[in-house]
C-alpha cells in the first residue's frame, strides 16, 4: 500500500473549528446548519471555501486556508464567523462551542443526510450517534516525510498541556461528569480514534492502513481519527487533541502552540538532536489525567515517568518556545496560553457560571455565547 505524502511548505498552517448552533432564547440546539451550508453556497453550486458541512446538523465547519502565520489562519475563521453569524441573526440562533453542549440530548440530535455519515452511524450505532462533540484541529505543514512520524511520537509528549488547556467539557446531557474534558473519552470509542500507534518508519503506517482496508475497517485514509495523524493528502500533521475552543483568542492560543511545538521539534531534527519520547503507557495515562483533571493534572513528562503539576509544565514551555514563535510571527497569539493559566481553562469558567446561576446549565451556554461573540475569555 503506497501512502504518498504531499508536497507541503514548512510550517505553513490551517485550522479547523468545529462549531454548534444553538437557539438564542433556550440554548438548546438548533438543527439549521443546512441552511447555512445553502446560504453560503457558490452560484456554480460548489463548496464554500471556508464553512463546511459535519456530521450533524446542529454543527457547522470553518476552515482557515493554508496560512503562513496563525493570524493569517485566524483572519479567515473570523470571516467565516461574520458570515454565519449573519445568516443566524434572523433565524435567532447563535455560534457557540465547547467540548460538548452543557445540557443537548445525543438522542434528539440529526444526521446530516450524506452517505458518508450514514455509513458511519450504521456501523457504529450507539457510540456513534452520541459524537455530540466539538473541537478545533491544526494542520502543521511537514516539508519532509522522514520528519512526519518523529515529530508526532514526539508531540504525544505534550498531550497533556493541549488537553488541559483546551479542557471545555465538564457536562454532559445535563450532568456535571467530573471531567474537565468528557470530549476526550467519548471520541475514543469509534473505532480508529483515539491516540494512534507509534510507528517507527512510513512504511509500517503504509502496512497499518493496506490491512484496514484490506478487512474493511477503512475506505480511506481520512477515516482513521487519531488524536494526532499524519495527513497524506496536505502534507502535515494534524492534531486533533483539543476540545472545542468558545473564542477565537484561545483557538489562536492553541494554534500558536501547536506550530510553534511542531516547528521546534522540526529544528531539532535539523541539528541532529535527539527528540523526545514517551512509551504508549504513559500517554494513555497522560491523556487520562488531563481529561479528568485538566489544569491541576500532574502529568509524565518523559520516559523516566518524571511529573510536574501541568500548569508549571505549560510556564515553563512557553518560555522554551518564545523564539520559535518569535521566528514564526505567533507571539502575541502564544501569549493568549498565559491568558488561560490566569483566567482558567473553558472548563473552569464553565463551571464557575454553572456555581453562580445555582447549576442553571442554560446560563453556561449563555456564557459561552457571549465569549464567541467577544473573542476572547470571559
Amino acid at each position: 500500500m503506497h501512502l504518498p505524502f504531499a508536497a507541503s511548505e514548512r510550517s505553513t498552517i490551517g485550522i479547523e473549528w468545529e462549531l454548534a448552533i444553538v437557539d438564542k432564547d433556550s440554548g438548546d440546539l438548533r438543527q439549521v446548519a443546512q441552511t447555512v451550508i445553502d446560504a453560503v453556497a457558490p452560484a456554480d453550486g460548489g463548496q464554500h471555501p471556508h464553512i463546511r458541512q459535519e456530521l450533524l446538523l446542529n454543527t457547522v465547519e470553518i476552515v482557515s486556508g493554508v496560512s503562513r502565520t496563525v493570524r493569517e489562519a485566524g483572519d479567515d475563521l473570523e470571516r467565516s464567523i461574520a458570515e454565519i453569524q449573519e445568516i443566524l441573526d434572523p433565524l435567532r440562533a447563535e455560534l457557540m462551542c465547547a467540548g460538548t453542549h452543557p445540557f443537548g440530548r445525543w438522542s434528539n440530535q440529526r444526521v446530516t443526510d450524506k452517505e458518508r455519515y450514514a455509513t458511519l452511524i450504521d456501523r457504529t450505532q450507539w457510540w456513534g450517534r452520541q459524537m455530540l462533540i466539538y473541537g478545533v484541529h491544526v494542520h502543521v505543514g511537514i516539508e519532509d516525510v522522514a520528519k512526519v512520524l518523529p515529530i508526532q511520537r514526539a508531540l504525544l509528549c505534550y498531550y497533556g498541556q493541549l488537553q488541559a488547556l483546551s479542557a471545555s467539557s465538564p457536562f454532559w446531557g445535563g450532568k456535571d461528569t467530573g471531567y474537565a474534558s468528557n470530549r476526550a473519552l467519548m471520541f475514543q470509542q469509534l473505532p480508529t480514534a483515539g491516540l494512534g500507534f507509534q510507528f517507527e518508519t512510513w512504511e509500517q503506517l503504509e502496512g497499518y492502513v493496506a490491512d484496514m482496508m484490506h478487512t474493511g475497517v477503512i475506505d480511506q485514509f481520512d477515516e482513521v481519527r487519531w488524536d494526532l495523524r499524519p495527513s497524506p493528502r496536505f502534507g502535515t500533521l494534524e492534531t486533533r487533541i483539543c476540545d472545542g475552543a468558545s473564542n477565537i483568542t484561545e483557538v489562536l492560543a492553541f494554534a500558536a502552540l501547536n506550530h510553534c511545538l511542531v516547528e521546534h521539534l522540526s529544528t531539532m531534527l535539523d541539528e541532529g538532536k535527539e527528540l523526545p519520547t514517551i512509551p504508549p503507557w504513559f500517554a494513555q495515562e497522560n491523556k487520562w489525567r488531563s481529561a479528568r483533571y485538566g489544569m491541576d493534572a500532574i502529568i509524565i513528562l518523559d520516559r523516566e515517568g518524571n511529573e510536574e503539576l501541568v500548569r508549571d509544565s505549560i510556564a515553563r514551555l512557553l518560555t522554551e518556545l518564545e523564539p520559535t514563535a518569535a521566528r514564526l510571527g505567533c507571539l502575541a497569539e502564544l501569549d493568549g496560553v498565559r491568558t488561560i493559566l490566569h483566567k482558567g481553562a473553558s472548563y473552569q469558567r464553565q463551571r464557575a457560571v454553572a456555581r453562580r446561576n445555582a447549576g442553571d446549565l442554560p446560563a453556561v451556554v449563555a456564557a459561552l455565547v457571549a465569549e464567541m461573540r467577544a473573542g476572547r475569555p470571559l
